[in-house]
Order: C-alpha cells, then sequence, then structure tokens
C-alpha cells in the first residue's frame, strides 16, 4: 500500500538571532507559518530502499545520501532498528524551490518521518520522533509540527500558536538558492534583541500586522548582500494593493507578502508575475489547523 504525505513550505514571518553558541550553532527566536504549497512525499514497501524524484523542482536534487530524504530514512532506521520489516521505496514529488528560505529539505524530512512512522508496527512516541527530528536539521522538528508556532533556541524549541488568522501569502523566488552558510558568515550583528511578546490571542489579522511591524528578520540584509534582487522583490510586493507585509523568508531568497484574502493574493500574484518576469511566483493560504 503506498502512503503520502505533504511536505508543506516554511515561512518565518519574523526571525531574529539572538546570539551564538560555543559549538557555532545560532539561536534564533522566529515566528514560523506553514502553507498550502507543500512537496509530496509518498512511501511503500520494497525490497530495497531506493528514491525517486520528479515534480517542477526535481531537477535541482540528488537522489543519493546527500539527499536529506535518504538520510532520514538511515537515520530512522538506526534509531527504530526493529521498526521497519522491508524496504522503502519513496517518491519525491519537488514543487518547493531549493535552497529557497522554506525549509523545503527540512519539510521532506518532517514527511518521512510521518510516512515511516506510520509503516511500522510499533506506537513510537512523539517525543521520540521529535528527538530524531532535531538530529537531522534545525528546521526538522518545527516542519514536523507544521502549524504556526514559535521557535526558539536552534529551532528545538516549539511553543503553538493558538487562533492564528486565515491569512494568505504570495512568494515570490528570483531563481537563485542561497547557502544559509553564506548568510550567517556575512551577519554583522550575532547577539540582537529576541521578537517582542506574543499577543496572548492573534486571532486578527489586525493584531498581527501590529505586532510584526516591530519585528524582522535579522538575514535578509546579508542576504540581500549575495542576491541583490531581494531588495527589487520586496519593494514590488509591498507595492501591491492590501500587502499587509513584504519580507524575506528564513535566509532566502523566497520573500513573501502577507494578505488577508485569497483575492488579495491571487491579484498580487498576477501583478507581480508581469512585473518581475522569469521569477517564481505563487499564491497560497497558510495552513492554520
Amino acid at each position: 500500500m503506498r502512503l503520502t504525505e505533504t511536505a508543506p513550505a516554511k515561512v518565518n514571518l519574523a526571525l531574529h538571532v539572538t546570539g551564538r553558541r560555543e559549538d557555532g550553532f545560532h539561536t534564533l527566536h522566529s515566528l514560523c507559518v506553514f502553507t498550502e504549497l507543500a512537496d509530496l512525499v509518498s512511501a511503500e514497501s520494497a525490497r530495497n530502499d531506493a528514491l525517486s524524484i520528479s515534480g517542477p523542482f526535481g531537477g535541482d536534487l540528488p537522489n543519493g545520501r546527500s539527499n536529506l530524504v535518504v538520510r532520514t530514512v538511515e537515520k530512522f532506521r538506526a534509531r527504530f532498528p526493529d521498526a521497519l520489516q522491508s524496504g522503502i521505496a519513496l517518491h519525491l514529488e519537488k514543487h518547493v524551490p531549493v535552497a529557497a528560505g522554506l525549509g523545503g529539505g527540512s519539510a521532506d524530512a518532517a514527511a518521512v518521518i510521518r510516512l515511516l512512522a506510520q509503516m511500522t508496527d510499533e506506537d513510537i512516541p512523539d517525543a521520540d520522533l521529535f528527538a530524531l527530528a532535531a538530529t537531522l536539521g534545525a528546521d526538522v522538528p518545527m516542519c514536523l509540527f507544521s502549524r504556526p508556532c514559535e521557535v526558539l533556541g536552534i529551532g528545538e524549541t516549539l511553543k503553538p500558536v493558538s487562533a492564528f488568522p486565515a491569512l494568505h501569502l504570495v512568494l515570490v523566488n528570483p531563481r537563485e538558492a542561497v547557502a544559509t552558510p553564506d548568510v550567517f558568515r556575512r551577519l554583522k550583528s550575532r547577539s540582537n534583541p529576541p521578537m517582542p511578546q506574543l499577543p496572548r490571542s492573534i486571532d486578527r489579522a489586525a493584531m498581527l500586522s501590529l505586532w510584526l511591524a516591530d519585528t524582522r528578520n535579522d538575514l535578509e540584509p546579508p542576504a540581500r548582500e549575495i542576491v541583490p534582487a531581494i531588495a527589487e522583490i520586496t519593494e514590488a510586493i509591498a507595492a501591491t494593493q492590501n500587502c499587509v507585509l513584504a519580507r524575506m523568508s528564513g535566509s532566502g531568497a523566497t520573500c513573501f507578502g502577507l494578505y488577508g484574502s485569497a483575492a488579495a493574493a491571487h491579484q498580487a500574484a498576477h501583478d507581480l508575475r508581469e512585473k518581475l518576469q522569469g521569477y517564481w511566483v505563487a499564491a497560497t493560504p497558510i495552513l492554520v489547523e
């Protein structure tokens, strides 16, 4: 039987770099949301482990051990050695741009964890699955959760955000990959103030908009040095009608606009495709449940 999981794209509405640990990892304080735009990962029992890849961005990925999906299967088997009784044939349908600040690889890894947990005869506790996710990358635990959340530490501490407003995003990428380590190397300040405290309830778009006005993405300035088009993109998004916020996500180069309705987002996406020809543009709702 073939099972399928979505791997929703992650968007950092705000991302504050608050420090650097002795092991070199940076501590963050971020508000993350996830979108209906997603990769699709399917799995079925097979003689041997294997990965095939398709989709609009499938050609940008290897299917060997350098792919995080393959390493996820290896780490799952090592952590739960008796859980899987056969090989696993995985197929990744790639719709999220690669190295784009949208957590695509981490989302794929999280989807694989969910799939493998369904294919076992064991009842693996969620805590063990999140512990496994943390060994695969800082973004994988939040992608395993895939709902609005406040993220602290190096990504291992998640605080779910309840009653999040039903908002829509327009995502724009100049089709330039950005390596996260390169962005952090250019970061001028590594100890910055955290985000302001979140309201107890942010179920209204106006309340979220006011709160976001006091936040930032500390990785946007260094990312602009690598990809100057980020400045052009955020300016173009901000100029669209009914845009609540225009900012870069993660370490870039994808930028987003935040909108209160699907109609506003789709109109903005239409206008941006005409203005920023050749760029990847997508409109998508935020997942709130």
